[in-house]
């Protein structure tokens, strides 16, 4: 039963012409829409902020760079916990998707595979994460899975809220406590206020994202920031930035960082404050290619904390 599935083509906004069309076996092409191999970005965006946690923890403990060792482990449960994130919400949002012309060709409601099929690949790629978690110490395996509950309640935050991003927030900038509490075992308030600078990252770049849907979420009633700031979303995103930028740089000085740290945060600071300029909420084009520009900034920052990190040990 797994392998009957039906391949009906692409999802609408995917890659055109991406790996996972042209190279996988058609009976897997559908699980892998589900869970968005075809569209790293939304890994890169769960996985940044572990990898800014490692990075910081390292400037913390004078260590020699970041755990590599972590680095990779995390970026392996990225992937799968993202795929399993996605295929999870699009259990729970297969009828509002088949409303919405950008996602109805999504592999649930345009009859790819049956809800039994999603089920037991959503079962799949947890057990792949939870392998990956019992890596860490106990303290870690215990937060991670306290992670599961922002995980739970967010794609039911678009039908009773008009902050869904923030509950995304809560979400996916998780892992900047995780990569700390790999290192120590416990929490201390530097991942704690780079969790609130995640956060506010994160509604600001979801905000762009959802831009893209505001017509067709009034239609079938699903509400979002977009929505909510309307005409003003340039300045509220630049706002959110700028609270994101302000807390990540009390993260890194909580954490005792030096210059080179300060830098990567300046250089990302910088990125965004472009996307606030250039944004036009009324292209959906530029919407998704703004979004997806926010790996820039993540990089960018990880890259100052990395350099920082080699600097205080050398």
């Amino acid at each position: 039963m797994f392998f009957r599935t039906k391949d009906t083509g692409p999802v609408s906004d995917a890659v055109k012409r991406h790996w996972v069309d042209t190279h996988m076996p058609p009976w897997a092409r559908p699980y892998a829409r589900l869970a968005r191999w075809e569209r790293p970005i939304g890994w890169w965006l769960l996985l940044l902020p572990c990898w800014w946690s490692v990075a910081l923890a390292a400037i913390a403990m004078e260590a020699p760079g970041p755990n590599l060792w972590h680095l990779a482990l995390f970026m392996i449960g990225a992937i799968v916990m993202r795929g399993a994130g996605c295929t999870y919400n699009d259990l729970v949002d297969a009828d509002i998707d088949a409303q919405v012309e950008r996602t109805r060709s999504r592999p649930i409601p345009s009859g790819q595979v049956t809800r039994a099929q999603v089920k037991i690949f959503l079962v799949v790629q947890a057990l792949v994460g939870l392998l990956v978690l019992v890596q860490f110490n106990v303290f870690s395996i215990i937060l991670g899975v306290a992670s599961l509950v922002p995980v739970a309640v967010y794609p039911f935050m678009k039908r009773i809220t008009n902050w869904p991003q923030l509950f995304l927030g809560f979400a996916f900038s998780w892992g900047a406590l995780m990569g700390w509490s790999a290192a120590f075992g416990s929490l201390s308030w530097a991942p704690v206020v780079l969790y609130a600078g995640g956060i506010a990252w994160t509604v600001g770049y979801d905000t762009i994202y959802a831009h893209q849907d505001k017509e067709d979420d009034a239609l079938v009633g699903v509400k979002s920031t977009a929505r909510l700031f309307g005409s003003w979303s340039k300045p509220a995103i630049l706002l959110l930035y700028a609270v994101a930028t302000a807390l990540i740089s009390l993260a890194a000085v909580l954490a005792d960082a030096g210059p080179a740290a300060f830098a990567g945060i300046a250089v990302g600071a910088a990125h965004l404050l472009w996307q606030s300029i250039v944004l036009d909420i009324d292209d959906p084009d530029q919407c998704l290619k703004l979004f997806r520009s926010n790996k820039v900034y993540g990089l960018a920052v990880f890259s100052g904390f990395v350099a920082d990190a080699l600097i205080h040990w050398l």
